[in-house]
């Protein structure tokens, strides 16, 4: 379930804005909120089954766009990319202060080291 939860979190991330108001709601408030369909039914008066149906189709939709476009699974191979750039960045870095103490290394390295941490903000 931990596993589900962090993939439909990472959907609504990225795609909650495609969702109609309602479904943005019931999906914050079932995910986020931590919400059951009970609760969420007894809040608006509707079916238990009523709220699943909304969920259902909010995750069908950011599920269908996420297969059409796989912005998220891009998303995690270059922040996988940014992690191995920054490890060859501090071994660069080690290996230049044990042998060579280059300063315009250095200063290559710190540019490396900055645009990385700028990508990996953006």
């Amino acid at each position: 379930m931990k596993n589900q939860a962090y993939r439909m979190t990472m959907l609504y991330d990225f795609y909650g804005e495609l969702l109609t108001p309602r479904q943005q709601e019931f999906f914050d408030l079932y995910y986020n909120e931590d919400l059951s369909l009970a609760e969420i039914a007894e809040n608006y008066g509707i079916s238990r089954q009523g709220v699943r149906d909304v969920i259902v189709r909010a995750e069908g939709v950011m599920d269908e766009v996420e297969e059409k476009t796989g912005i998220i699974r891009r998303f995690h191979a270059v922040q996988g990319q940014l992690a191995q750039a920054s490890q060859a960045i501090k071994e660069m870095r080690a290996l230049n202060e044990q042998n060579w103490n280059d300063a315009r290394l250095e200063a290559l390295l710190d540019q490396a080291s900055q645009a990385v941490e700028q990508m990996k903000q953006e």
